[in-house]
């Protein structure tokens, strides 16, 4: 497994991230059991970044994953804990970046995860009512606590990231974004020309949809989606490998230094995964699958 530098701090972690967001499955002792494999075979195949969120499965993923470092506890030292916090779903659907919550929403998830800190901690979403100098406070606090080693955003488009750092001194090391074949907003919205130049690192998440699956709010059509699988099949077998793979290879390409988080519990997949990272991806090709997913060559 490759390793990189978080951003510009002393942390470095691996290229590709483990997803932990479906770790607790239906919340079943199976599933849990299947989840805890998942985890350990992430770590045994070179992951040792981990993503959470204080919503997967209801904090019911983060508990799952305590539960591994518990019964192993001498995996932490050579793992890296990232948690997410800001998206609110009780009385109203809302989103929550008050410093009220992020405190309290970082104790809960010590708790659940059995460990004293969280080595990179994100804000999950763009609060409309975010006041930056709150947020700044509650970074403060954390890390001065110790609860937090390094602080990065989740979803922001460049400029609300910089209206952000702004007001804190506590650099903003990651950028966790939707980055695939079906979404390439980042490409177009500044938010990697952004990492480029700021030395953040990007992270992708449903790094594989548009291929392995359909993407969230899919908008291709039946004949779109037909020629990026062509296209993606076609480039698996030049390459000696699978089309999902070539999705990884795909991101994995850009210069910003992508991050895919690999969110599959199977750990077959998990493992596989991490032959994208050896792929000797090609910039033709990338235009080619771009070219399939966009419907006519670039001008």
């Amino acid at each position: 497994m490759d390793t990189i530098q978080l951003g510009a701090s002393e942390l470095d972690g691996s290229r590709l991230a483990y997803g932990c967001m479906r770790i607790a499955g239906d919340g079943s002792p199976a599933d849990r059991k299947r989840g805890k494999a998942a985890v350990l075979a992430a770590i045994e195949n070179g992951y040792t970044l981990f993503d959470h969120a204080d919503i997967y499965g209801d904090g019911r993923c983060e508990e799952v994953f305590g539960e591994v470092l518990h019964e192993r506890p001498d995996l932490r030292d050579g793992i890296l804990i990232q948690g997410k916090c800001g998206v609110r779903f009780d009385d109203v659907n809302r989103y929550d970046l008050s410093g009220k919550h992020i405190m309290e929403s970082v104790e809960r998830s010590l708790r659940r995860l059995a460990t004293e800190r969280l080595d990179v901690f994100l804000l999950h979403r763009p609060d409309y009512l975010m006041d930056i100098h709150e947020v700044a406070a509650a970074f403060d606090s954390l890390y001065s606590s110790g609860k937090v080693a390094e602080f990065g955003v989740s979803n922001f488009l460049p400029a609300t990231l910089a209206a952000l750092q702004s007001a804190t001194p506590r650099r903003l090391q990651v950028n966790q974004v939707e980055i695939n074949v079906h979404n390439v907003n980042a490409l177009n919205n500044g938010v990697l020309d952004q990492c480029q130049a700021q030395k953040i690192t990007p992270q992708a998440w449903c790094p594989v949809a548009g291929i392995a699956y359909e993407a969230w709010g899919n908008t291709f059509s039946a004949e779109r989606a037909a020629d990026v699988k062509a296209e993606a099949q076609r480039q698996a077998e030049y390459y000696e490998t699978e089309d999902w793979l070539i999705a990884l290879a795909w991101i994995l390409r850009h210069p910003a230094t992508i991050s895919p988080i690999v969110g599959s519990t199977t750990p077959q997949r998990i493992a596989a995964a991490v032959d994208a990272l050896s792929i000797d991806y090609s910039r033709e090709d990338w235009y080619r699958l771009l070219e399939a997913r966009n419907g006519q060559p670039v001008p």
